[in-house]
C-alpha cells in the first residue's frame, strides 16, 4: 500500500508551475522516491502527457552511464518534446558529479520544471547554493507521522495501541510492507547499515568502523540528553577506546549530514542568547533506535523524540531552552510566534507536575506554553495548556 503524503503534496502544489527547482531532501528511504511518483501522478491527472515526464533514479544501475553531468544533460535534452513543457525528476541526484550545472541549465531555459531529491546535506550546500541562489525551493521529507500511520495503515484500532507500536518501531514507510516484526526489523537494520557503511564510512573515509559504531551506539542511546564531547570521551575510555574531541565533532557533522540524527541548539531564555555548547540530539526514526535499545523502557526520551519530529514536520525552528537552572524541552518558533513545550511520560505525582509546569510559569512573556504527556486527565493550569500526546499528534497544527 502506498500512502499519499498529503502534507507534502499540498506544499508542492503551491509552487507547481513556478520557475524554481523543487528540492526534496531527507534520510534514505523516508519516501522521497514515492513522493516523486505521486507528483508525477498529479501531473498526469492535470493533463500532462506521459512523454513530457523524464524520470531518473541514480541508485538504479540502468542510469549508471548518466552520472557524468554532460552526458546527463544531453540525454535529458534528447528526451524533450519540442513545443511542450518538460518535467524532469532526478532522484538521489547527489550521485552525479556536477549535477548543479545540469539543473541550473535546465531551469534557466524556462521550458523545463525540475524536481530533485537527495539524502545528504551536501545537496543543499556548496556548489548548489552557489549556482542556484534564489532559484530553488526546499522541502524536508521525514518518516511517516503518527497521524499518517494511524489514518493510512490501520483500521482505526485503538489509538493507544497504534501509538505504542509507533513508539517502538517508528514510521519508515518501507517497513509497513512486511507483516512479520522480524522481517520489518531486518529491513530497518539493512537501512541503518547502509547509512553507516555507505554514507558515513565510504563518503567520509572512516578507517575505524568499530569505533564509529560505538560512537553511534552512544549517540542513539542518549537521544534527548545534553551532549558533550567530554561525556562520550569518558564513555569510550571506559571501553578501552580513544577518540579525540575533533574527531567526535567530525563524526557528529557527518551523521547529521545523512539526516539520521538532528542536532538541536540550546537557547538561554532569560539572557536571550544562543548557547554554543551542549546540543541535544534526536534520531530521525525511533524504529532504528529500537534495533538496539528499548524505546518503551526509555519512554521519556522516546516521547520527546516524537514531539521533536512533529514540530519539525510542522515547520518550526526548534531550540532547547535554558531558564535559570532549569530546562525547557522545546522552544518552537514560527516567524514572530514562539511556543514553549515540556514533554513528560505521566503527570502522576505532584513533584512531576510541579517540575513540568513551574519552569513554564516562571517565563514571563505571553507566548503559548504547553505540557504534553500520555495522561488523559487534563491538568492545565495558570494559562498553561496540558495535552495528551496522541491528541497533539492528530491535530493538523497547534495554534
Amino acid at each position: 500500500m502506498m500512502i499519499k503524503r498529503e502534507k507534502y503534496l499540498e506544499e508542492i502544489k503551491k509552487i507547481m508551475g513556478t520557475q524554481v527547482i523543487k528540492v526534496l531532501f531527507g534520510m534514505r528511504r523516508v519516501g522521497k522516491s514515492t513522493l516523486l511518483l505521486q507528483i508525477q501522478e498529479e501531473l498526469l491527472n492535470q493533463g500532462v502527457e506521459k512523454n513530457q515526464i523524464i524520470s531518473l533514479n541514480f541508485e538504479w544501475l540502468e542510469f549508471e552511464s548518466l552520472k557524468e553531468y554532460k552526458v546527463l544533460y544531453e540525454y535529458i535534452e534528447s528526451k524533450k518534446i519540442e513545443g511542450k513543457k518538460s518535467y524532469v525528476f532526478l532522484d538521489e541526484v547527489q550521485e552525479v558529479e556536477g549535477f548543479e550545472k545540469v539543473v541550473n541549465a535546465l531551469n534557466s531555459k524556462g521550458d523545463t520544471e525540475v524536481f530533485i531529491t537527495g539524502s545528504n546535506s551536501k545537496l543543499l550546500s556548496g556548489e548548489l547554493a552557489t549556482y542556484l541562489t534564489g532559484r530553488f525551493y526546499t522541502i524536508e521529507v521525514l518518516p511517516l507521522s503518527y497521524k499518517e500511520v494511524y489514518e493510512g495503515f490501520t483500521n482505526f484500532e485503538l489509538k493507544e495501541d497504534v501509538f505504542l507500536e509507533y513508539l517502538r518501531t517508528g514510521g519508515m514507510p518501507g517497513k509497513f510492507q512486511f507483516e512479520e516484526d522480524r522481517t520489518a526489523k531486518n529491513y530497518l537494520l539493512d537501512l541503518y547499515q547502509s547509512i553507516l557503511l555507505r554514507d558515513l564510512v565510504k563518503r567520509y573515509n572512516v578507517r575505524d568502523v568499530d569505533l564509529l559504531q560505538r560512537f553511534m551506539s552512544y549517540l542513539i542511546n542518549n537521544i534527548g540528553q545534553i551532549f558533550s564531547a567530554g561525556t562520550i570521551t569518558n564513555y569510550l575510555k571506559s571501553e578501552g577506546r580513544k577518540l579525540s574531541k575533533e574527531t567526535i565533532y567530525n563524526y557528529i557533522e557527518a551523521v547529521k549530514s545523512t539526516y539520521l540524527v538532528h542536532g538541536v541548539p540550546r537557547y538561554n531564555i532569560k539572557d536571550k542568547v544562543l548557547m554554543k555548547t551542549n546540543e541535544k540530539y534526536f534520531i530521525n526514526d525511533l524504529g532504528i533506535r529500537h534495533l538496539y535499545f528499548d524505546n518503551e523502557k526509555d519512554i521519556g526520551q522516546a516521547l520527546e523524540n516524537i514531539v521533536y519530529l512533529e514540530l519539525r514536520r510542522r515547520g518550526y525552528e526548534i531550540y532547547v531552552g535554558k531558564f535559570e537552572d532549569k530546562e525547557v524541552d522545546f522552544i518552537a518558533i514560527d516567524g514572530d510566534h514562539t511556543k514553549y513545550i515540556q514533554v513528560t511520560y505521566l503527570l502522576a505525582e505532584e513533584t512531576t507536575i510541579e517540575r513540568e509546569f513551574s519552569v513554564l510559569e516562571g517565563i514571563e512573556d505571553n507566548f503559548p506554553k504547553m505540557v504534553i504527556s500520555m495522561d488523559r486527565v487534563n491538568r492545565s493550569r495558570n494559562g498553561i495548556a496540558h495535552k495528551n500526546i496522541i491528541d497533539f499528534l492528530l491535530e493538523d497544527s497547534w495554534s
